[in-house]
């Protein structure tokens, strides 16, 4: 089982060069989620801190305030899981196209037989 390495939030702060209190209020503004131990110490995940990375990249290169971030990551999760719906969908539709299709050459098959055995009738009967 691979075990997620896990940063603490001062390693997380010290990495991408901002103040432990920016990660908590991005915590408490609902952007990241890190996780908690019993001892209610923050821990991030590789995933929280791509989502982070991207967070600083709104933020810093792009002028995005904190309001809009979050609309952003909402519409990213939306979208993901509409590419995720999709993903679904086409792959049942390849399915049913497949079925379609064995169907199709069984019949192909089906007629093609039958139309030789009735050429050998009609031929029998010249």
């Amino acid at each position: 089982m691979k075990k997620t390495k896990l940063y603490t939030i001062g390693v997380v702060a010290s990495m991408f060069n901002i103040h432990p209190q920016t990660l908590r209020l991005y915590e408490k503004e609902g952007l990241i989620k890190p996780t908690r131990s019993k001892g209610r110490t923050r821990y991030y995940t590789e995933e929280d801190l791509q989502r982070l990375e991207f967070i600083l990249t709104l933020s810093r290169n792009l002028g995005v305030n904190l309001a809009g971030i979050d609309i952003i990551l909402r519409m990213k999760e939306q979208i993901e899981e509409l590419e995720a719906q999709i993903q679904k969908l086409i792959e049942f539709i390849q399915k049913e196209f497949a079925e379609v299709y064995q169907k199709d050459e069984n019949i192909k098959s089906i007629v093609l037989s039958e139309r030789k055995d009735l050429l050998k009738i009609i031929k029998k009967q010249e």
